[in-house]
């Protein structure tokens, strides 16, 4: 069975097309976009209808949805195609099933032989755009499907003037001309392929028609956007007005600018992810909407949380929307080496991954990588962050690329300044702690202990930490009732041992820990005393109270403890925290004795 969308949506088993009707194609093609992730059925309520859906929007897409799986006879297979799962559905293509993913595992492969094997990657993507049958998606319609069409095309086109730059390279021009023509006659604003055409005709001897070609690039750019090309292009007509040698017809020089290495440092995607299923739907949408003042994500929560699961499973769910590649770095903000990595040290390992020898002083690197990233199409994920100052320097002065960035901090300095958007992430609802249980566990021993199940769920909080090191030792003891690690998680709220696990990157209590030495001295005075207080929240005046410090201190030191995450604040002025952070700080309690006012009345 195969999928294609690099053209109209097709489903074709052995040699004949599988007859699809209108809202059935957009809904195979919606997930198909999407393969292998879990899409909503709200978000297949969007594509087909968007903001005007009938009443029975929900039922209609149900129904889609069951006659495509019997159309390609799913709904017959032990393994299907098309999974269904409380209100969620995910495409599972086999490998080399699915056009798209054929498509940009080969110019993938390309990009990896260009630099030792130039003919042998051009060769490839070529292979590649022969997958097209025409523009993607053709014949769906919506701001959804468009969206997702001109990623795909914008691929195309990367692709493309990759496969350019080493043919003009290798040689000969002339047969490039033609079709370089037709490209910037439909793509009239872009300058990588108005500077290969104006390239090939130079060094055909067509010295004038190069000139012009910059000419009618400049006119369409004024006229459409008020702006003159960019400076490399500047620079190529320069080099065409003074008949410059190092354009000359040497085949074996890069053409224009050689395609640059695809760096690709997003670690593996998380087995077994579940929940936020919304928040990503959202997510995905905020990417395509004009109103996004800056493509920075600032992804915040509480130790444990899974905001670097979060943030790498979104990275890879877009990453095809960034074909020039993925930058990743941990700046060990929070990390048991009590060493934040350096801004300086986290851009010289970004610049060897682009192929720049390390031959620049600190601020030549910064300047070296936004010149790098710009005009480029990057994803880049800045991991553990501790502090707005570490990530600035970081940041690429473009946009055409997009940041991540996860820290126990909300980062408002981002937010104020570089307009970055914030993703807070909170404790799992129920199901979505359930599922993640189901999926590691397997739905079958999941749903025949229910009760076993909602007690772990209860006494780890919610928390995704402590749910997958429970899962993760239910896991290594196939055989043991669920009960019996129900029996176990009883005593966390006494003792945290229970949530260890032997290294500290994956231990709940060394998580809190990192966050609790980052505190100066009288806010880790404050988090000791919160465990004596005895109501569920607080406010500064009680808070002041306990500790016997003056109200407005007490907000300050609140407001220390609410930036890392040690405690929440759920409304103006109230503030508390999970019990699982009352548990870590009746043990420090323990360690460090402080009767502060709590028994002085």
């Amino acid at each position: 069975m195969e999928f294609r969308i690099l053209g109209p949506p097709q489903v074709v088993i052995g040699h004949g097309v599988v007859p699809l009707i209108g809202r059935q194609r957009a809904v195979l093609a919606a997930l198909l976009v999407n393969p292998h992730q879990v899409v909503s059925l709200e978000y297949l309520v969007d594509v087909l209808w968007e903001d005007r859906p009938p009443l029975t929007a929900r039922r209609q897409v149900q129904n889609c949805v069951s006659a495509v799986r019997r159309a390609i006879g799913d709904a017959l297979t032990r393994e299907p195609v098309i999974v269904a799962d409380r209100g969620t559905y995910r495409i599972r293509p086999a490998d080399g099933a699915l056009d798209a993913q054929v498509f940009a595992d080969r110019v993938a492969g390309a990009v990896r032989l260009a630099r030792d094997r130039p003919a042998a990657a051009a060769h490839g993507l070529r292979s590649a755009l022969r997958l097209w049958r025409g523009p993607a998606l053709a014949g769906l319609a919506g701001r959804i499907m468009a969206a997702a069409a001109a990623r795909l095309e914008e691929d195309r086109l990367a692709a493309l003037e990759r496969c350019l730059d080493l043919e003009l390279a290798l040689g000969p021009p002339g047969a490039l001309v033609g079709e370089l023509t037709e490209l910037v006659a439909a793509n009239p604003l872009r300058e990588r392929l108005a500077g290969q055409l104006m390239l090939a005709l130079h060094r055909c001897g067509r010295q004038a028609d190069a000139l012009h070609a910059y000419q009618r690039l400049r006119r369409a750019l004024n006229g459409e956007l008020g702006l003159d090309p960019g400076a490399p292009l500047q620079e190529l007509h320069a080099a065409i007005l003074r008949d410059d040698p190092e354009l000359g017809g040497a085949h074996n020089r890069p053409a224009w600018t050689p395609a640059p290495p695809m760096p690709a440092q997003l670690p593996a995607d998380v087995a077994g992810f579940a929940g936020r299923a919304g928040l990503l739907d959202h997510l995905d949408r905020l990417l395509t909407s004009d109103s996004l003042a800056a493509r920075i994500f600032v992804v915040s929560g509480t130790a444990g949380v899974g905001k670097t699961a979060f943030a790498v499973h979104w990275a890879h769910r877009i990453a095809r929307r960034f074909p020039d590649g993925q930058l990743f770095v941990n700046l060990r903000g929070f990390d048991p080496s009590g060493s934040p990595l350096e801004p300086a040290e986290a851009v010289r390992g970004f610049l060897d991954a682009l192929g720049v020898p390390a031959q620049h002083g600190h601020q030549d690197r910064f300047s070296l990588y936004r010149s790098l990233l710009a005009g480029r199409r990057m994803l880049v994920v800045l991991d553990n962050a501790r502090d707005a100052a570490q990530v600035r320097p970081l940041l690429p002065g473009a946009r055409e690329g997009l940041v991540i960035v996860t820290s126990r901090g909300q980062l408002s300095g981002l937010v104020a300044r570089e307009s970055a958007h914030p993703i807070p992430l909170d404790l799992l609802t129920e199901a979505e702690a359930r599922d993640l249980l189901a999926r590691r566990l397997g739905s079958d021993r999941v749903a025949a202990e229910p009760d076993a199940v909602g007690e772990i769920v209860a006494r780890c909080e919610r928390l995704p930490l402590a749910l997958a090191i429970m899962a993760a030792r239910a896991a290594s003891h196939p055989g043991f009732p669920l009960a019996a690690f129900a029996d176990e998680v009883r005593g966390i709220r006494s003792d945290l041992s229970t949530l260890g696990s032997g290294d500290p990157a994956t231990d709940v209590r060394a998580g809190f820990s990192w966050s609790y030495l980052s505190l100066s001295q009288p806010a880790a005075r404050l988090f000791r005393l919160l465990a004596r207080h005895p109501g569920p929240d607080f406010d500064a005046a009680s808070v002041a109270a306990l500790a016997c410090v003056p109200e407005h201190q007490a907000r300050t030191l609140l407001g220390e403890l609410a930036q890392v995450r040690l405690v929440e604040q759920p409304a103006p002025g109230r503030y508390g925290f999970h019990d699982l952070l009352r548990a870590y700080a009746e043990e420090l309690a323990r360690a460090f004795p402080d009767r502060g006012c709590a028994l002085t009345s």
